[in-house]
């Protein structure tokens, strides 16, 4: 499944060269990600109650690791496209792989390792499996 979240590359996001400053490629895919979820699982969250809380559904997920591999720089004024997509199903953790492009050629990739936590108690959880299924529904988002 694959999804794609678009934004604008701002002044204030750049360092004085106009690229992209490091740590905000790591915001980007955090919210590439997020966005990406609550879309993923609305339908859900609105049988809930709810239409953002994650833990209406019994979910919430926290980062384990992550990692970042810069192919060419993203700069002010660009459109940045990111692919977000499962690579790797655990039992109570998973992989994301995004991918950054701007124009169709590719300026980063990102992997994170996420870890799926009992919302009260924020101990690793298995993954529920709507959670499984909406992730990997294909999805169309900007």
């Amino acid at each position: 499944m694959s999804y794609v979240h678009t934004l604008r590359v701002r002044y204030g996001e750049c360092d004085m060269q106009r690229v992209v400053f490091n740590a905000n490629y790591f915001v980007y895919v955090d919210d590439a990600v997020d966005t990406w979820t609550r879309h993923a699982l609305a339908d859900e969250l609105a049988k809930a109650g709810s239409s953002t809380d994650l833990h209406a559904i019994g979910f919430d997920f926290m980062l384990k690791t992550t990692q970042l591999t810069w192919h060419a720089p993203v700069k002010f004024g660009d459109t940045l496209d990111m692919r977000c997509a499962v690579s790797r199903w655990g039992n109570s953790s998973f992989d994301v792989a995004i991918n950054g492009q701007v124009d169709g050629d590719s300026r980063f990739d990102a992997v994170i390792t996420y870890v799926s936590v009992d919302p009260k108690s924020q101990r690793p959880s298995p993954i529920p499996e709507i959670v499984r299924e909406a992730l990997s529904r294909k999805l169309v988002g900007k």
